[in-house]
């Protein structure tokens, strides 16, 4: 078990876009509502939505992970033949520097607030040792310190050679594993452990775009939550969710946030342990030199499975 809780709830949020650009016209012209168009204006930016977790946790007593993204620029770091993929101007474009001072005070305010700074590993860097290496150093140059984790953006890995990657660049866990569309637990309920040492994998059990639309269907949504909860107290599992920090924004995905609060809440009536992953690495126990495990597993699933021969 982990300090006896019947299972473990870990919270993170990919930070994709902390600003709202092209969206607005976006939205105006396809809901045929001008309103967005206020999002706009200056001084207005509804996916900004740090403080509004911070607080949402906070009053919780619980932290999460926020995974910050070091994406390249279409025209200035790409090929001249990515220009002409409509595709990659949603990857690549409107998107934001780590070297921003605004991201910057972001990240020392998590970091100063006990909640944990990792790694979203950009579009092409899943099989870029390099690219993640040096991702990783400029995240670490912001924050001042080390990071042990973190997610590959649009959740894209090639296995097991992404996870060699982070392991070989220092990171200790990956939080990937999972899926866009689906919720559940069909990429595992434990800790996994691919190459039988001290780098772990928490599969990704929730993802909200997956869930239903909350602002539509609240209470159906909810019920989805609370039987992956049920199912996780009865498996004893490790599941993990994320949250993009614009679904918290109330004009733009109204019901997203309160579903949040009621997952933790729901959890913690249960008597989970609940926080960031990189908080729950710290408290597992890991296999030695000789790659045998330290703690006899009980409670909490945490039996690895082997990718090294896939």
């Amino acid at each position: 078990m982990i300090d006896d809780h019947p299972f473990a709830l870990c919270l993170t949020h990919d930070v994709d876009r902390p600003y709202k650009t092209y969206q607005s016209a976006y939205y105006a012209i396809t809901e045929r509502d001008i309103s967005h168009l206020k999002s706009a204006l200056p001084g207005k930016n509804p996916y900004w939505q740090f403080k509004r977790i911070m607080a949402i946790e906070d009053s919780l007593g619980v932290r999460s992970a926020f995974y910050f993204l070091d994406e390249q620029h279409l025209l200035r770091d790409r090929p001249i033949r990515d220009w002409f993929d409509p595709e990659n101007w949603n990857r690549y474009m409107g998107r934001y520097s780590l070297d921003d001072p605004e991201i910057a005070d972001v990240i020392h305010d998590l970091d100063a607030g006990g909640w944990e700074v990792g790694l979203h590993g950009s579009y092409k860097s899943y099989d870029d040792r390099e690219r993640l290496r040096e991702e990783k150093a400029h995240i670490e140059s912001v924050l001042g310190q080390e990071i042990v984790g973190g997610r590959q953006h649009y959740l894209n890995l090639e296995l097991p050679e992404t996870w060699r990657h982070h392991r070989a660049i220092g990171l200790q866990y990956d939080t990937s594993l999972g899926s866009s569309s689906t919720y559940g637990f069909q990429y595992g309920d434990s800790v996994q452990r691919p190459f039988d040492d001290e780098f772990v994998v928490f599969p990704l059990t929730i993802m909200e775009v997956a869930l239903p639309d909350p602002a539509e269907q609240f209470e159906y949504a909810w019920e989805e939550c609370k039987a992956v909860l049920a199912e996780a107290e009865e498996r004893g599992a490790v599941m993990t969710i994320l949250w993009h920090p614009r679904y918290f924004s109330r004009c733009d995905f109204p019901g997203f946030a309160a579903l949040y609060r009621r997952i933790i809440e729901e959890a913690l009536e249960r008597g989970a342990w609940v926080g960031a992953p990189g908080d729950l690495y710290e408290r597992l126990e890991h296999p030695d030199a000789n790659g045998s495990g330290t703690r006899s597993e009980q409670g909490i699933n945490a039996v690895g499975h082997s990718y090294e021969s896939t």
